[in-house]
């Protein structure tokens, strides 16, 4: 099981930038822009030292001014579609990236579902596939086979990813996520009231978080955490472990201090507090 002293240990005085992760978040189509920053804010509070955000020009040209931290890959028109991979894959080469996450806001265009599959098939490193990326593994899981892959679907995108509803009962859920995280050979976290993490193997069970946590971006936030430690080299089972434990812990302290008025945004600053 996860340790955070072990994820998080005292740096040495003389690691150098890119040691602690470079992640590249796929991410973001005309309408929706909000998920790659969320990811990438995310990201970096829990310490990945660099994020690449690729996303189309509007996105892009958005995200460049809101933080300086994030880089911009821009590309031209309104969403992903297979003509932007070599540019993908240039990127991962020239920037050396460690770790990948597809999905948040890409939106469902049948050429966004077809260049998710093919950036699937072809990337090598660990990837987050949360969202839309899910979404577009309706009967196309089997492509997962022997990837460093982890999924973090709620109930809806678990529901279209397998073809089985998961229900508000716990026993019900956990034996569907086990079941599912076997069958499809990656880790899968379900998020709820209780998230639920499996490899098809191990199970682990979380109860933080703040159904004041509804609001849009606090899934994006638990992506990106992860997308970090992938990038990091933590394993994949333990990172969504952790992801998940601190992405509530510090969800619950944003809730604690806003009420009704949490935005996702009010977590970065606290999960620097959870990690610490």
């Amino acid at each position: 099981m996860f340790n955070l002293k072990q994820i998080y240990k005292k740096r040495e005085p003389w690691v150098h930038k890119g040691q602690f992760g470079k992640l590249l978040v796929i991410g973001g189509s005309h309408q929706y822009t909000g998920s790659p920053w969320y990811n990438a804010m995310a990201a970096l509070r829990a310490g990945v030292d660099l994020v690449y955000i690729f996303a189309p020009d509007r996105v892009s040209n958005i995200l460049a001014t809101v933080a300086p931290e994030m880089m911009t890959v821009p590309y031209k028109g309104n969403f992903l579609t297979r003509a932007q991979i070599p540019l993908i894959f240039k990127t991962i080469k020239e920037r050396r990236i460690t770790a990948l996450l597809l999905g948040g806001g890409l939106g469902r265009e049948k050429e966004t579902v077809k260049a998710v599959h093919s950036i699937i098939q072809k990337a090598t490193l660990p990837m987050v596939l949360d969202a839309d990326a899910i979404r577009a593994l309706e009967n196309k899981w089997q492509i997962l086979k022997g990837k460093s892959v982890v999924l973090t679907p709620h109930a809806d995108e678990f529901r279209q990813l397998t073809g089985e509803k998961p229900n508000p009962d716990f026993f019900d859920r956990k034996e569907k996520v086990k079941k599912w995280a076997k069958i499809i050979g990656v880790p899968i976290l379900l998020k709820g009231h209780i998230d639920v993490v499996s490899d098809g193997k191990e199970l682990y069970f979380n109860k933080g978080g703040d159904p004041l946590m509804t609001k849009g971006g606090f899934g994006d936030t638990l992506a990106g955490i992860c997308g970090a430690l992938l990038a990091r080299g933590i394993s994949s089972f333990d990172a969504l472990c952790a992801a998940c434990y601190i992405n509530n812990k510090a969800g619950e302290m944003a809730c604690k201090e806003y009420g009704e008025g949490v935005l996702a945004s009010d977590i970065f600053k606290f999960i620097p507090k959870i990690i610490s």
